[in-house]
């Protein structure tokens, strides 16, 4: 039986990277060797080897990245695919989902539905854009997870002050200003687990507060995988380069949208809902993936 040494980097051990170990230890003849990121110092030029945490990491046959911060797993990403080695997600993958922008312009390239948005620059553009949007409006960072920093505004006063503050704290992030029209969802929206293109498991994260983040203290509830439901997942997956993904969409007036496509899934509150072993599937994909680059 072969030997298989599986690189699980993450910043830190939470609940999903111990679900992930556990599933790993089940499957004969893998090793996991778990990277802290934090302590990975790796040469991208001249002649040194890679040492440490580094060297450890090129030792292995496939990498599942589970570190926290955008660009920090698209670095890594970049990193691994260097030394030719198979890697969960793709960097492009991870660039395209981790950034709102990019997201928005694969899916409606791709003709997927997603809620109108627009990009401003300014607090005058992007004033006009909210008015064109309507009220109430979303203002969101291009990057960043767990409902953090996004606003919904109802009317001009809360636009012109959420921007100034905005334009007052400065940072890139705060310059690239993503606007959102309000899709009116019955108390919930949905998340489905994608892998390969196929929808595994989904789940509805229900909140009284308009932000159903189960990050926000949303609560998770089983969604059946209807043909229509696990279609668009297909075409948005696709859209985005395709891996392990986790989707987010709104059950809008004219049907499913998809809001969010997300590069490292997050699964902890959606096995016992849905009854499906998430875990264990993203590491089948992931195994299965070394075997397609063999």
């Amino acid at each position: 039986m072969r030997h298989t040494k599986v690189g699980l980097v993450c910043s830190r051990v939470r609940v999903e990277e111990k679900m992930l170990i556990d599933a790993f230890a089940s499957r004969p003849g893998v090793e996991v060797v778990r990277v802290d990121d934090d302590l990975l110092d790796a040469p991208l030029s001249g002649a040194a080897a890679p040492h440490g945490a580094a060297a450890q990491l090129k030792g292995c046959d496939v990498v599942l990245l589970r570190a926290l911060g955008h660009f920090r797993q698209v670095a890594l990403a970049q990193l691994v695919e260097s030394w030719s080695l198979p890697v969960v997600n793709a960097s492009h993958v991870i660039e395209t989902c981790g950034d709102k922008v990019r997201t928005t312009l694969a899916l409606t390239a791709a003709g997927v539905p997603s809620p109108s948005s627009r990009l401003a620059f300014t607090q005058e553009a992007a004033l006009e854009a909210v008015e064109e949007l309507g009220y109430p409006c979303v203002i969101k960072p291009p990057v960043g997870s767990w409902g953090r920093l996004v606003a919904r505004v109802n009317d001009r006063d809360a636009a012109e002050a959420v921007l100034e503050h905005k334009d007052l704290l400065g940072g890139p992030l705060h310059r690239v200003i993503y606007l959102q029209a309000h899709v009116d969802k019955p108390g919930r929206d949905l998340r489905a687990f994608v892998l390969d293109g196929h929808t595994v498991a989904a789940i509805g994260r229900r909140s009284d507060h308009w932000v159903t983040n189960t990050a926000r203290g949303a609560r998770a509830e089983a969604v059946a995988v209807t043909p229509e439901l696990a279609d668009l997942c297909r075409a948005a997956a696709s859209a985005v380069g395709g891996g392990a993904l986790a989707i987010d969409l709104l059950e809008g007036g004219d049907g499913l949208l998809v809001n969010e496509v997300n590069a490292t899934m997050e699964f902890r509150n959606s096995v016992e809902p849905t009854g499906v072993d998430i875990p264990g599937r993203l590491v089948e994909h992931t195994l299965r993936l070394l075997a397609s680059s063999t």
